[in-house]
């Protein structure tokens, strides 16, 4: 566990990449970004910053009710409520120091929400809004309808809103992604066509023994990859590809960081690797993230792209499942199981 708590340096050198800038030149960027770095920032990507600054409110208001209040809507990993409240999950067999609340895009049936890789059952998952604040779900604007003399209020469900935006941000930069494997631009889309992404909320309260814990401990993300909202506290920290040296990944206001996931990398062929990541806390300042998880169908088959094989550079990986991977590591991670968790290891050609 040392390592956990190995000291980290920031560095001025992670990417920030325009997305405002010529096609050519972003892919470029990407390209060196997703090889040196396995994850960077982007500005000017196109998200309503109005939008992102209500949702943000809204969180930190739901985050401050009471704890009872906010365990009425407790999830249940391992059953049909994954989602929602949750304050117990696990990573190298530590609790972090973290309360979540994970909402789905869309209604979604899961067919991989076991740690037995054997249980194909199919499972309809129930997910609850909190009734407060009234606007976490909701933000409300008006539509005039063009009809005689009618009003109508349009409630857009701020959640849902707010996916909506990183679906559109994300297909565009999976697209840029593309590009920089030399793929053409949509090779990647049809991974995505029942996606099975994910928000989720993050609060870091204040913590009095900073030095023996973690807000989220080390860990690479399970999906293609994750779109971060960071605040001012900071505390997100990178494990550096080239040299295995923890970095503080610096604040940028409005701007996202993106990392890559478990799948980019066996889609690569290892060309891109999973970003290896934690969070920290401190005594002071509470903590508060916005992590976007980007995942494919559970139905997929993931491997590397074959354009990116040939016997000068065979597949890395054998194929697998990714709704079984997925639900195996997600039930690990709150059930705590002494056995391995799979990992991109199990896979390894």
């Amino acid at each position: 566990m040392a390592d956990c708590f190995a000291v980290s340096t920031q560095a001025n050198d992670f990417p920030v990449i325009d997305l405002s800038g010529s096609i050519a030149a972003v892919v470029a960027e990407i390209a060196d970004a997703c090889e040196k770095w396995g994850a960077f920032q982007v500005v000017n990507h196109g998200m309503p910053l109005e939008l992102h600054a209500k949702f943000e409110l809204a969180m930190k208001k739901f985050f401050a009710q009471p704890t009872d209040e906010k365990r009425k809507l407790r999830k249940d990993i391992g059953g049909v409520k994954p989602y929602d409240y949750g304050y117990e999950e696990f990573a190298k067999n530590v609790n972090d120091w973290k309360e979540v609340f994970d909402f789905p895009l869309e209604k979604q049936t899961a067919t991989s929400m076991s740690y037995d890789l054997e249980d194909t059952t199919a499972r309809e998952l129930i997910h609850s809004w909190p009734e407060y604040p009234s606007d976490f779900r909701y933000l409300s604007s008006i539509l005039i309808h063009l009809s005689i003399f009618f009003l109508t209020i349009l409630r857009m469900e701020a959640c849902v809103q707010y996916g909506q935006e990183m679906e559109k941000l994300s297909f565009k930069l999976m697209e840029l992604i593309s590009l920089s494997l030399g793929l053409p631009r949509q090779r990647l889309n049809g991974f995505f066509k029942d996606h099975t992404s994910m928000g989720r909320l993050i609060h870091c309260p204040p913590c009095p023994t900073p030095q023996l814990v973690l807000g989220t401990h080390e860990h690479t993300d399970v999906g293609a990859l994750t779109i971060l909202s960071q605040d001012s506290a900071g505390g997100l920290e990178a494990k550096r590809t080239f040299d295995g040296k923890w970095i503080l990944v610096k604040f940028v206001p409005d701007a996202y960081v993106i990392n890559m996931g478990d799948m980019l990398e066996v889609w690569s062929n290892k060309k891109y690797v999973s970003l290896v990541h934690r969070a920290k806390v401190n005594s002071e300042r509470e903590r508060f993230s916005i992590p976007f998880f980007f995942n494919p169908a559970y139905y997929v088959v993931m491997e590397p792209i074959e354009e990116l094989t040939n016997e000068q550079n065979p597949a890395k990986y054998r194929a697998f499942n990714w709704g079984k991977y997925y639900g195996s590591r997600k039930y690990g991670n709150f059930k705590n199981p002494e056995t391995d968790v799979l990992r991109l290891k199990h896979f390894k050609v």
